[in-house]
């Protein structure tokens, strides 16, 4: 699939037609201890491929056994913009079928309702294929499936068929493989076994298949498919709200749920006019924290005037001239930016053509960006290519290329959406940042406390200085816990600032395992006389340590912000099943994003409204990621961030 992707990148970056040979076969000789899964994945195909060309190895397969690969089909590319086959996750279902035989195993919260629908059958006749589903639906139920249905491709169920309670699990930065199988109650070697493929690494973005059947009490964890919204409650009484920028008299209506004359009977200076940072008086409590509601853009699509949307993607394809294919298949194994930049490219072809779908009228052009950290030919393509007549432009991936081109394009208005950095970008009124940064993280889960009423109390380690002056700087409500230098906790200081009439929120910030276990056993042994729940404010790995049970965290109901989440909606199944149909494989975290950064830009395009109001104005949602623009120093920055919360059964709720 990357050799694919790389050769069409290349053809669109040189302007050549290229044909290479289809439906070549490929001997590959069995090596000790490989295994088809591990065979698979090495040239970027599925097992039920393979066992298509050899059926005896589902018998099993030994050393020197000699099997057919089938070829990537890679045909004739053409100078016009690569495009896949039209997916249908966003317009319509997909039409991919399972075969006779398929099964599906039952995780936590699914009914056989939604399961007997996402396989497009009837309850009825899911019982009839399943007797014992008259006595109810257990977690990690292998049910069979009738043949020819839609939902989840026979390849992945297959890979779930003995495992009693299965899931998946996206590979963070800084986890590890100890980490990750004590997280889901497994060994690291029950995790090996279900992914050969990080035998020898564990590549960030790996898509993982997790099983909770090593220990009975533990089952992997599920994202809860209805979200909990935050809403700004209307009461008698009065809070304070500061002004936005980019905020209007309309909009504060809308958002805060608020007549314009009840808004200005409270604040007669907006007579005078609306400013950033004033401070409003509104109907609500303490101060009021505003969470945009989700805007689905898709339905308000203007088929008007032609958009031209620009990729700048770091394919750097120069460097790959006169390379064999096996030269450019070692060098996908080893240059992690390239197979990050395809990824992402894979994605924006999906979006590309899910616009196409929805009927958006858009030009789009594609250019490598020719990036590394040293250098770049952003400002040869704006200049040659007339970047100044787009509508806007996604890339460069290095944010001081994205500056650059924001500068050069400043003065013709044209959107910049730097898609992958999280470096802060310079003051140009046309950058946009679609990565939140880390300080977007923590305000999204004080502004969650807050917006909860909630009494905030936070424990501190005395080393990590930056982290305690935000928090005084910016939340100078939150009470501060008594920590001494070595970091040892005054239990009986801690316990003094719980309330009985809110939600104590606690936070800790910290990664010594004596001072985690310290809090948090203060925590367990007060549950009992007060509402009390636990939160971080950024990724902690200490968290997942032995010494730190799941346990303890999911009894405190954890809360934690996270940039992306787990989508089991039927419109991401069915992104996920499109994908997987076009690329042989599922999508990871940078094809995820490649879809929603460029399918949001489509959208936002084909508003009746100028790119920069649709970003302030709407708060969307595509299938990993929220985009919710703030102007902010100068420019866009994206504060779309996700709340999530641990639940005693391990799955995982979404917050806001």
């Amino acid at each position: 699939m990357k050799e694919k992707l790389l050769f069409a990148a290349f053809v669109l970056c040189s302007f050549m037609s290229y044909s290479f040979a289809q439906n070549v076969l490929t001997q590959h000789t069995v090596k000790k201890g490989e295994t088809v899964n591990q065979i698979a994945q090495k040239y970027k195909i599925t097992p039920h491929d393979i066992f298509q060309m050899n059926p005896a190895s589902k018998n099993g397969i030994k050393e020197n056994d000699v099997i057919l690969i089938p070829a990537i089909n890679v045909g004739k590319q053409k100078t016009e913009i690569p495009t896949s086959k039209a997916p249908e996750k966003v317009a319509s279902s997909s039409n991919s079928a399972i075969k006779h035989g398929a099964t599906h195993t039952v995780i936590a919260k699914e009914t056989m309702y939604g399961i007997a629908k996402r396989y497009g059958i009837t309850v009825e006749a899911l019982k009839k294929l399943n007797p014992t589903l008259e006595q109810g639906l257990k977690v990690g139920q292998v049910l069979i499936l009738p043949g020819n249905q839609t939902g989840v491709p026979a390849t992945v169920t297959e890979t779930r068929k003995s495992l009693p309670a299965t899931g998946t699990h996206i590979v963070q930065p800084k986890e590890t493989k100890f980490g990750i199988s004590k997280k889901y109650g497994m060994t690291v070697a029950d995790l090996e076994r279900l992914n050969p493929g990080i035998v020898n690494s564990l590549p960030v973005g790996y898509k993982l298949t997790v099983s909770s059947s090593s220990s009975p009490a533990v089952e992997a964890p599920v994202v809860q498919k209805t979200s909990v919204p935050v809403t700004s409650e209307k009461k008698p009484v009065l809070a304070n709200y500061e002004v936005k920028p980019g905020e209007t008299i309309f909009s504060l209506t809308q958002s805060l749920n608020i007549t314009e004359e009840e808004l200005y009977r409270h604040n007669p200076s907006l007579k005078e006019g609306l400013r950033s940072g004033m401070i409003l008086t509104v109907p609500g409590r303490g101060s009021v924290v505003k969470v945009a509601p989700q805007t689905d853009l898709s339905k308000s699509i203007n088929k008007g005037p032609r958009k031209k949307l620009v990729l700048l993607l770091p394919f750097n394809a120069q460097r790959i001239v006169g390379d064999s294919t096996k030269t450019v298949t070692e060098r996908l194994k080893k240059d992690a930016f390239l197979n990050m930049t395809l990824d992402f490219y894979s994605g924006a072809l999906m979006a590309i053509d899910s616009a196409k779908t929805l009927g958006i009228p858009v030009d789009v052009s594609i250019y490598d960006s020719q990036e590394s950290k040293a250098s770049s030919n952003i400002a040869e393509i704006a200049k040659s290519k007339n970047l100044k007549d787009a509508d806007a432009v996604i890339g460069p991936f290095y944010q001081q290329y994205s500056d650059k081109l924001a500068e050069m394009l400043e003065a013709d208005k044209v959107p910049v959406i730097s898609p992958m950095s999280k470096e802060a970008g310079k003051s140009y009124a046309n950058l946009f940042e679609a990565m939140p940064g880390e300080e977007a993280g923590k305000r999204a889960i004080f502004d969650y406390m807050k917006s909860k009423g909630g009494n905030i109390i936070a424990v501190c380690d005395p080393k990590r200085v930056a982290n305690k002056e935000f928090i005084t700087t910016n939340y100078p409500e939150v009470q501060m816990a008594a920590v001494e230098d070595n970091g040892s906790l005054n239990a009986d200081k801690l316990k003094a600032l719980f309330v009985k009439d809110k939600i104590n929120f606690v936070v800790i910030d910290s990664e010594r395992t004596g001072m985690i276990l310290s809090t948090t056993n203060v925590l367990l042994n007060e549950t009992a006389n007060f509402n009390i729940q636990l939160a971080i404010i950024e990724p902690n790995e200490t968290l997942d340590f032995e010494e730190i049970s799941m346990k303890r965290l999911t009894i405190l109901k954890l809360l934690y912000p996270s940039m992306t989440r787990e989508n089991h909606t039927p419109e991401a199944l069915r992104f996920e099943e499109a994908y997987r149909r076009e690329n042989k494989v599922l999508p990871n975290q940078y094809a995820v994003r490649g879809f929603d950064v460029t399918f949001d830009t489509l959208l936002r395009l084909a508003q009746d409204k100028p790119f920069e109001v649709s970003a302030t104005e709407d708060a969307t949602e595509q299938v990993e990621s929220k985009f919710q623009y703030i102007f902010k120093d100068g420019h866009y920055v994206n504060r779309g961030y996700y709340i999530l919360q641990y639940n005693e059964d391990l799955s995982v709720n979404r917050m806001n």
